[in-house]
């Protein structure tokens, strides 16, 4: 055919990512548009947790010892979500199980007193497992397969957007005093978070196996729901791929937990750096994150190239722990210590960008569909109980140095890359029905 004469131009493609965000629909938008509002509430005061415990008399062992009551709460309410996902479905459990996890003990932590107090808070905290089995299949369930690593994307780069708020808590500490700013912070999460499971419930609905599932289990105990885990392990079992996602999950969960619990100990106590200056260390490395996910990270996870992607995020984040360990202690933070802690930010971020939407991922693209959320609850369960005694570990390890949990992520870190350069599994082909929802 010759030329026609139309001399409009071809519109500019948009970042995969951005065409995934403004085409999502139903739950999946749901999901996604609401996380941004966890920066406005439990992420201000997660870069003080630690700190404020230890303002209030906790000492480092406590402290570990609280990250494994945390874990072990998780394991048991993690074990039951699966049953209690299925029976009341995916909405109305999120939103429960969203307002006792957050809403009440965000209260606790607010007017807490000693130790008693966050363990009373971190028990109840462990409920959020339920919430996140029943938040994923809400999130995933009706969304196309080949999407559903862009949108783990999507909740990542939600999460790191929120950390533009970190200036918030900031302020309030340097204008009050640490211990009265976090109480604040506290008081305020615990409005947010109702607020935002609140809007959650109201625009989103029930999912297709969500609906599938209520229906089978009508009627079916929660008791005789768990009878049939057996049955959901075997699977679980049979399923190599399942299996390895289950041991890299395990590895970021406890690389992660060790992680959120000492990583602003070590640099506000042992490298000098002032409590006002802490939230900015996961903005910056937020924001990092950010910047990787729409360059490099999706460049890295696009098409087949997971098993390098996994590799490399678990070879740059030991990379990270390995270069705080090294810092050199001081009184007073040097420009030294402020320059080789924004490497380590940089090799963080992409490390935990990387492993937090690879470990999601896998095991979404490998579990039985029909079974989703029990086995993801015994994915959780499992998870839980191997990553909750690194609390406690680490909390020991701290008391004698600050810098020993680290040698222990770095340690399970190299665990991790031996076992995805030996143990790769390649993702299942989708199934007939699944088929049926991969874009044309």
């Amino acid at each position: 055919m010759g030329w026609s004469g139309n001399t409009s131009r071809v519109p500019r493609a948009r970042h995969p990512l951005i065409h995934a965000l403004t085409n999502l629909r139903g739950n999946g938008r749901a999901c996604v548009y609401t996380e941004p509002m966890w920066g406005l509430s439990m992420a201000l005061v997660l870069p003080y947790a630690s700190v404020y415990m230890l303002a209030l008399g906790l000492d480092d062992k406590q402290i570990g010892l609280l990250a494994s009551v945390s874990m072990l709460s998780q394991m048991v309410s993690g074990l039951v979500s699966g049953a209690i996902t299925d029976k009341f479905g995916r909405r109305l459990t999120t939103a429960v199980s969203d307002f006792i996890a957050f809403v009440i003990p965000a209260m606790i932590w607010a007017f807490a007193q000693n130790f008693w107090w966050f363990l009373i808070a971190a028990t109840i905290n462990g409920v959020w497992q339920v919430s996140q089995n029943s938040w994923d299949c809400l999130l995933v369930e009706d969304v196309p397969r080949s999407t559903i690593p862009k949108v783990y994307s999507l909740v990542k780069i939600a999460a790191d957007l929120s950390a533009l708020f970190a200036p918030i808590a900031a302020l309030l500490v340097s204008q009050f005093g640490l211990v009265f700013a976090v109480r604040l912070l506290y008081v305020n999460a615990s409005f947010v978070m109702l607020a935002k499971l609140l809007l959650l419930y109201r625009f989103s609905t029930e999912t297709r196996m969500g609906r599938i599932r209520k229906e089978q289990t009508k009627g079916v105990s929660l008791r005789s729901a768990l009878a049939g885990y057996p049955q959901v392990v075997r699977l679980i079992v049979a399923s190599k791929g399942t299996l390895f996602a289950l041991l890299i999950s395990a590895i970021y969960s406890a690389v992660w937990l060790v992680n959120s619990t000492f990583w602003q100990v070590v640099v506000n106590k042992r490298l000098g750096v002032p409590d006002a200056l802490l939230p900015f260390f996961p903005m910056v490395r937020s924001l990092l994150s950010l910047l990787l996910f729409f360059t490099v990270i999706h460049w890295l996870t696009h098409g087949s190239r997971l098993r390098s992607s996994t590799i490399a995020g678990l070879v740059v984040y030991l990379a990270g722990q390995l270069l705080l360990v090294s810092i050199p202690a001081a009184d007073e933070a040097t420009g030294l210590t402020y320059l080789m802690l924004a490497v380590c930010l940089l090799l963080d971020a992409f490390g935990t960008g990387v492993l937090f939407m690879l470990s999601e991922s896998l095991v979404a693209l490998h579990v039985d569909a029909t079974e989703r959320s029990r086995v993801m609850a015994i994915q959780r369960t499992l998870v839980m109980l191997v990553s909750a005694p690194f609390g406690w570990i680490s909390g020991w390890l701290s008391d004698m140095n600050r810098t020993w949990p680290f040698l222990l992520t770095s340690t399970l870190l190299v665990i991790g890359i031996i076992a995805a350069g030996r143990f790769w599994v390649t993702t299942h082909a989708p199934t007939e029905h699944e088929e049926e929802l991969l874009p044309g």
